[in-house]
């Protein structure tokens, strides 16, 4: 028996087993109806520019506003008796995203986000914290991504969407997601982020792609052959090659803020 291979083999069973216990989400029973995003709306239309860049200190400001769409947030489970598969991912994506907002104020300022808690990837990082309460249960904003995001609707372009307060992430955008409006705005976070020269650089014979396209790759290969194939379906400027080179970039986790 090679024991240095089965060694690594039961390591990566392991840690496989972590990850999958600790982003498992069980069903919540909730009676709740949709609510409005318009709070939120409003908020990243005062407080996000056009790059992305987040004003914390204007959230910070503007905290009483933001702490009652929280509070909505927090009285309002989605289901799937009285919410539409669409109003269902929308309300999931704004709560990432305004849930990490609330995070990095509360420990502002910082200059990444891994420095408000540092450990194993999807084990004990600050994407583990619990701090998320909706209709009594807990959650960590790993559980929202890869326990309820990924698993439960099978939407690749979710993955331009949520931000997690850093440079490399997709843009936080000016608006909040709505069910009514969701395929356009995801359609237009695709496009934003590959179109972006600091977190793709393109040309018809070479990608060098951000890593998030190596990490959730398998998410995308329902609806794509290829990377190539993605690209090119957002990208304005340029047809790519089939046989491109793919490489990935350095990822950036500096705070996503406002100079």
């Amino acid at each position: 028996m090679n024991f240095q291979r089965y060694w690594k083999t039961s390591i990566l069973l392991l840690v496989s087993s972590i990850i999958f216990s600790a982003c498992a989400v069980k069903d919540y029973d909730s009676n709740s109806q949709p609510i409005s995003h318009s709070v939120f709306d409003s908020l990243l239309r005062r407080h996000v520019d056009e790059a992305g860049l987040v004003d914390y200190q204007g959230f910070i400001q503007d905290s009483v506003q933001f702490k009652e769409y929280l509070q909505l947030l927090s009285r309002h489970h989605p289901n799937d008796q009285n919410w539409t598969r669409e109003e269902r991912i929308a309300y999931w994506i704004n709560a990432y995203n305004a849930f990490t907002i609330k995070l990095i104020m509360d420990y502002y300022p910082v200059t990444s986000i891994k420095d408000i808690k540092s450990g194993i990837p999807f084990v004990n990082t600050v994407w583990d914290i619990k701090f998320i309460n909706i209709e009594g249960a807990e959650y960590d904003l790993n559980n929202i991504e890869h326990g309820i995001l990924r698993p439960k609707y099978n939407e690749p372009r979710i993955h331009f969407a949520v931000n997690c307060a850093s440079i490399s992430c997709p843009k936080l955008q000016r608006f909040a997601y709505t069910g009514d409006k969701l395929d356009k705005q995801l359609d237009q976070a695709a496009r934003d982020f590959l179109n972006d020269p600091a977190k793709n650089k393109l040309s018809a014979e070479k990608l060098e792609l951000s890593k998030i396209l190596n990490w959730y790759w398998g998410d995308f290969k329902d609806q794509y052959n290829s990377r190539v194939e993605l690209v090119n379906e957002y990208v304005d400027e340029i047809e790519v090659a089939p046989d491109a080179e793919v490489d990935y970039l350095d990822y950036d986790w500096g705070l996503n803020g406002q100079k």
